[in-house]
């Protein structure tokens, strides 16, 4: 694909200066597209200023809001890399993760002054206050800059979640980010008319680019909220004015349970979900009230979009994730072509990243001998071309010389009446070799008796699929992205 793309914040305000790009709610603020371009510009200056110089790289603690987005573009403008860090990490963890990029300057927002100096101490490096510094830079004039960038050119690390051992950095670039605004835009019939809400973290890909940077880039509206607040979301949804809208399922299972769902004009906001499938209760439970959720799938190695659900099928084709988007290739391993069949998903396309920040085993390890990244998941393609994915490879598990998938038993506890969600891990037994463990979120004011709920299984599962511990939690433990952190479900069985 291109080579060289234009600075997109100086793009997007040479066609729209006078646009709204973003209503931060946190901070009572309209940043119109040459609000925000001026200001990213400002912010470019205090870096060269500050010595910073292109493949540096400069971490981020922040809640979600404006400011980082201009931070994101001066970063573009100048060539340093952007480190977005999780604030739910207590700082000897965060200490660790940046000992693998050695950033040159962390940046933080007022509420999270005291984690940034925890981390300060373990990583000496200098602090930057978002409310005073960066504030005091983007109060300042700046020479305009405006030129291309390298498309293939690092932008900003995003970190996976680190279930099984230290995070790796995925590389973000620039081709990435049009290459989904593309796919998005195809999938979705987004443009400059839409507005959206931002609330997804932005230390997940999710918040970054579902769909607020696409958005941007095509001129379009977000409200920026400092983090998930369900009352607070639910009465942005009824004000009628967001036409895009994208959430996990624990998003949409959290609407659900708001008494204003029913004030919301669901049929005319576009949904999208992503994450983990929807499931089927939550798909027709949003049908009746007018609304198509597509099902999606993505990683944060791939920009993240690569499937989207289209509308007409997705109340047809229940638990896919429709085709892959317009600048994305995929295959299943072992499957010939595009016939129907099950394999690992593998991608290719400009959406892909490049690799892992230094760490070129890591790098190696993803991807196939012929270019293709390899995703972990397993797939299925229909006779008509449409995907599902199965579950993770390493979630699979072996019980009796039979393989389970977990996502195939959740599906079924989740269409139970009493039950809200389920997960489902495998556990060792003396017996069986491992067998399933069912953590269990009950709806409002339902209960359920374990052997009823083991027979409703077994009307519908093999038997050895059918789960043989059982638990009523009030949580489940969940990654930035409202993905169940299996590892710890795991390690709570093994607790008692």
């Amino acid at each position: 694909m291109f080579d060289r793309v234009p600075d997109m914040a100086a793009k997007r305000a040479e066609l729209s200066p006078n646009g709204l790009a973003f209503r931060d709610e946190g901070t009572a603020t309209d940043w119109t597209f040459g609000d925000v371009n001026r200001a990213a510009n400002a912010v470019a200056s205090a870096f060269d200023d500050a010595g910073l110089a292109e493949g540096d790289r400069v971490a981020i603690l922040c809640l979600n809001r404006a400011e980082f987005f201009i931070t994101l573009f001066a970063c573009q403008k100048t060539g340093i890399m952007l480190c977005p860090l999780n604030w739910r990490q207590p700082g000897v963890e965060l200490a660790t993760v940046l000992a693998t990029i050695a950033p040159k300057a962390l940046l933080h927002d007022a509420a999270h002054t005291t984690l940034a100096g925890e981390v300060a101490q373990r990583s000496p490096l200098p602090l930057f206050g978002l409310e005073t510094d960066i504030a005091g830079w983007i109060s300042e004039d700046a020479a305009p800059r405006k030129g291309d960038v390298a498309a293939g050119r690092p932008w900003y690390l995003l970190f996976t979640s680190g279930t099984t051992g230290t995070p790796k950095a995925v590389i973000q670039t620039p081709r990435m980010s049009w290459a989904n605004a593309v796919n998005i835009a195809q999938a979705t019939r987004m443009t400059s008319a839409d507005r959206s809400v931002n609330f997804l973290p932005l230390f997940h890909t999710a918040g970054i680019n579902l769909y607020t940077l696409p958005l941007y880039l095509l001129g379009g509206q977000s409200v920026i909220l400092p983090k998930f607040d369900e009352v607070a979301v639910s009465s942005i949804l009824a004000t009628g004015d967001v036409t895009q809208f994208f959430g996990v399922p624990a998003i949409y299972q959290a609407l659900s349970l708001r008494p204003e769902i029913e004030r919301i004009g669901w049929e005319n906001i576009r949904c999208g979900c992503g994450g983990a499938p929807l499931p089927e209760p939550l798909i027709r439970f949003f049908a009746d009230r007018g609304a198509r959720v597509l099902n999606g799938f993505g990683m944060t190695e791939t920009g993240p979009t690569v499937f989207l659900m289209d509308p007409d099928m997705a109340e047809v084709k229940i638990g896919s994730v429709g085709r892959a988007q317009m600048l994305t290739e995929v295959r299943l391993a072992g499957v010939g072509g595009e016939d129907p069949g099950e394999g690992e998903v593998q991608l290719r396309g400009p959406n892909v990243t490049p690799g892992y920040f230094d760490n070129a085993e890591a790098t190696s390890e993803a991807f196939t001998d012929d270019g293709w990244l390899r995703t972990g998941d397993v797939g299925r393609r229909d006779a008509d071309g449409y995907v599902y994915i199965v579950d993770r490879i390493k979630d699979m598990f072996i019980s009796g010389g039979e393989n389970v998938y977990p996502a195939e038993v959740e599906r079924v506890l989740n269409a139970h009446p009493a039950i809200l969600e389920a997960a489902v891990v495998g556990v060792p037994d003396k017996k069986w070799g491992e067998v399933g463990a069912a953590f269990l979120l009950l709806r409002p004011g339902r209960t359920i008796e374990e052997g009823a709920l083991k027979e409703w299984c077994r009307e519908r599962l093999a038997a050895y699929k059918v789960p043989v511990h059982m638990r009523i939690v009030d949580d489940l433990p969940r990654t930035a992205a409202g993905k169940v952190r299996k590892p710890d479900l795991r390690k709570m069985h093994e607790c008692g």
